[in-house]
């Protein structure tokens, strides 16, 4: 299976739902998003980590670790989304020592979160990108210069969810076709977290 390369986005808040995240992680050579739905612990120690600026007084549980694996000369190489059951993804964490390669299993969170402190790629499979993907429509219209504009590109952490059409529950009324037009909506109105419900909905029936 080939393996896709992502970076991330942004992270998305919500102002309904308190202690909602979405991490929104985009493929390097593509166009579609993968809104993976975080804690907030977790959604606190990648936004640190992606604001290199921002130093906390006392280091986070990832920065502990940091710290740990560069005492000991371990390095992570790599982290790979390999897995989704049910919406929830399962990652592995690539990592070396004396030249000896270790895998280690890792919620997709804190994977990422390490990944960042240690500047590691992070990817996913091809077939997982094509079953959770969403896939986004860049705008058309160009700027003077002749580059596609970007204005669909989740960039600076975003505010979600003040205006949804489908909320959490309830999804039993909707066909598979309604289900996939309320994905669109959502992801046009850039609810990562609601898209992510909607896709999970979706693949479940699919499946």
């Amino acid at each position: 299976m080939s393996l896709v390369k992502l970076n991330i986005k942004g992270i998305s808040y919500s102002q309904t739902q308190n202690g909602a995240y979405a991490l929104i992680l985009n493929e390097v050579d593509g166009e579609r998003k993968l809104p993976i739905v975080i804690g907030a612990f977790e959604a606190q120690s990648i936004a640190i980590a992606l604001e290199k600026e921002i130093k906390p007084p006392r280091p986070l549980t990832h920065d502990l670790f940091k710290n740990f694996a560069d005492r000991f000369d371990i390095v992570v190489k790599q982290v790979i989304i390999h897995k989704l059951v049910d919406g929830v993804f399962f990652s592995s964490i690539i990592c070396e020592r004396d030249k000896i390669e270790e895998i280690i299993d890792a919620r997709t969170s804190d994977a990422i979160a390490l990944a960042l402190r240690f500047s590691a790629p992070i990817f996913t499979y091809k077939n997982i990108l094509d079953k959770a993907g969403i896939y986004l429509k860049i705008n058309p219209e160009q700027n003077e210069d002749g580059i596609p504009n970007d204005d669909d590109v989740l960039s600076a952490p975003q505010t979600f969810g003040a205006e949804t059409t489908v909320s959490g529950e309830g999804y039993s009324q909707y066909n598979l076709m309604e289900l996939h037009e309320q994905l669109e909506g959502a992801v046009q109105n850039e609810d990562y977290e609601l898209a992510a419900k909607i896709r999970d909905e979706i693949s479940k029936r699919e499946s």
